[in-house]
């Protein structure tokens, strides 16, 4: 199936579908987390981006990234001129992709290549579902670069301007602590 092909294809079809260069790839359902960090993404970047040029959409638009690919992120922004019936994003800056067990593997490694293979993606931003935390991957002199956050630090965004506190993207959502987690707790003594 051509990229022509599969989007005549999908216009004619109830539910949404991604394509991988060869043939469509329905999308899954989500949960109420992964719901609420979308809909937190929106609220903190939308209002963040009000009266200024780029503009955050959510998942109900695709992008056209490398090698004629076809995805549905859960949430980019775009800093060109797009036209109000405009179906397909061609030059997002930043992509989010909120992280689910059935989507991790190819959000962090295919899509990942896709989106730096994609000369517009200036910063690709996977948010952990089950805990705060993100991986970031963001466009370097020399390639690309890669940070992981935790709940205390900040989402650097300078291609657009804004910083956001990680944490935000998470506001109404409570997850069971792991002890494995606390890196700076001291040892416990030995009997």
């Amino acid at each position: 199936m051509t990229l022509a092909e599969f989007l005549a294809w999908e216009e004619r079809q109830d539910l949404r579908y991604e394509f991988d260069g060869f043939q469509p790839e329905d999308m899954t359902g989500g949960t109420v987390g992964h719901a609420a960090i979308q809909a937190n993404l929106a609220i903190a970047l939308g209002g963040r981006l009000l009266g200024k040029p780029c503009r955050f959409y959510g998942s109900d638009l695709k992008i056209q990234v490398a090698d004629d690919h076809i995805r549905y992120p859960d949430g980019m922004v775009v800093c060109s001129d797009v036209d109000q019936r405009a179906k397909v994003i061609q030059d997002p800056v930043v992509i989010f992709e909120v992280l689910s067990p059935s989507t991790a593997g190819k959000d962090r490694i295919v899509k990942a290549r896709e989106y730096q293979a994609t000369p517009s993606v200036q910063r690709y931003v996977m948010l952990e579902q089950d805990r705060i935390g993100a991986t970031v991957h963001g466009r370097a002199a020399d390639g690309w670069s890669v940070v992981v956050l935790k709940e205390d630090d900040t989402l650097a965004l300078p291609e657009i301007g804004l910083s956001i506190p990680l944490a935000e993207f998470y506001e109404d959502l409570t997850f069971e602590h792991d002890p494995a987690e606390d890196d700076d707790r001291p040892p416990l003594p030995v009997a």
